[in-house]
């Protein structure tokens, strides 16, 4: 069906790789110690997760472009987007996430008896949602975004495990850092035009220059939080060489992006940073396999 079509076109459905990788990175690292403790997997856990990612990250992305509709009428780069293109409907859309809000917190009933999840169901939503207004009062917007990411591993563990622990909490500052590090990156196309229409954003106050600069100092701490979580997760030397593969990846993402080059912008965006959350995954879950070396 063509609306359907066009709703997940909106949401960018193929992005959620973005934050998936690492809520279930998060999940595989609590599922290691529950089997630690004799408490089995449980496959309908992971359906939890799959699903309440799936809903909140929906919920986000369309309620961002609900809110943000006439600013992207303005811009040319946003301009051809669903609904100020007139394929998408404002009920549609508002109709669509009230069915991903519901979706979302009917999943973590999934994790009863531990209620923790449907308790915070709702504070996230609303958090999420908030990110939409945030670049109307704050340079910082980036970091609500990735605050609304941030929740992704630790929230997998909190449903997992009841608790917060070190590893979900290092987790979630790497994907902090990490995302508001590309989004900085991201926002340097819609410089000139934030500055216009007197929306707020770190291009738009501190100039491109300068905020290449914070998105790569942005960047090394992930890094630093990814050797953290390498710690004290006690993982061994396959996970500590995806973290030097990905300190690789952001600096060719850095040489791509350039103040008088803003042209590779979505290269680095999309493809390399897809590439680092799903790597991350691959080389969390294969170190756990992989035999220690005696010291």
């Amino acid at each position: 069906m063509p609306a359907i079509r066009h709703i997940l076109e909106m949401i960018r459905f193929s992005h959620t790789l973005f934050a998936l990788p690492f809520a279930l990175l998060a999940a595989f690292l609590a599922w290691r110690l529950n089997a630690q403790e004799g408490r089995p997997f449980r496959w309908i856990e992971l359906v939890g997760i799959v699903l309440c990612m799936v809903f909140a990250r929906s919920l986000a992305m369309a309620f961002n472009r609900l809110v943000d509709r006439r600013i992207d009428a303005d811009n040319p780069r946003t301009a051809k987007r669903h609904i100020p293109a007139g394929l998408l409907s404002v009920p549609a859309v508002v109709t669509f996430c009230l069915v991903c809000a519901a979706g979302f917190i009917a999943s973590t009933l999934i994790f009863l008896p531990n209620r923790l999840p449907i308790l915070l169901s709702v504070p996230v939503l609303l958090f999420l949602c908030g990110y939409s207004y945030a670049k109307r009062f704050t340079a910082l917007c980036h970091y609500w975004l990735a605050a609304a990411l941030m929740f992704s591993p630790v929230a997998a563990w909190i449903a997992l495990r009841g608790e917060v622990a070190w590893p979900p909490v290092l987790l979630g500052a790497a994907v902090f850092f990490w995302v508001g590090g590309f989004d900085i990156l991201y926002a340097c196309q819609d410089f000139e035009f934030d500055r216009d229409r007197g929306l707020h954003s770190i291009p738009a106050r501190f100039g491109i220059p300068l905020s290449l600069r914070w998105a790569a100092c942005s960047h090394a701490l992930m890094v630093l939080c990814l050797l953290g979580l390498w710690q004290q997760a006690h993982l061994g030397w396959v996970f500590l060489t995806g973290i030097a593969v990905v300190a690789a990846l952001l600096i060719y993402e850095h040489r791509l992006v350039r103040p008088d080059d803003l042209s590779r912008v979505n290269l680095a965006f999309f493809h390399v940073n897809a590439i680092i959350s799903l790597g991350l995954l691959v080389v969390g879950v294969v170190d756990s396999f992989v035999p220690r070396v005696a010291g």
